[in-house]
């Protein structure tokens, strides 16, 4: 093969065989309807995608907050009620070791009533 062969396999003839004429059409390459179609498809779904990662993350925090306040509830709840237990049994001693209490006078049974 020739040098100008080589170039004239590149060429697009137009017209009939032996002419003079030539000419060069530059191909544009773009993209068709089908293809266009399944990248939109394709970041759709993409798109999609980190939605849900995004949304299953908030969840998870959500279940781990939940969780939280839950335990914070209960510790509330358990804290009210020693805060009860304690103040009863300081009562005890309070009332036993008050005035009043050693001012009393304690009182025997003196008889019984049967019938």
């Amino acid at each position: 093969m020739t040098y100008s062969s080589t170039l004239a396999m590149n060429r697009q003839r137009y017209g009939q065989r032996n002419q003079n004429s030539t000419s060069f059409q530059k191909k544009s390459r773009t993209i068709g309807p089908v293809s266009n179609t399944i990248i939109l498809i394709v970041l759709a779904c993409i798109l999609g995608l980190l939605y849900l990662t995004q949304v299953t993350k908030t969840n998870a925090y959500g279940y781990k907050i939940n969780n939280l306040q839950d335990k914070q509830s209960q510790l509330n709840e358990q804290h009210n009620d020693l805060e009860v237990a304690a103040a009863r049994l300081q009562a005890l001693d309070r009332v036993q070791s008050s005035e009043a209490a050693k001012n009393l006078v304690s009182v025997a049974p003196t008889a019984t009533i049967k019938n």
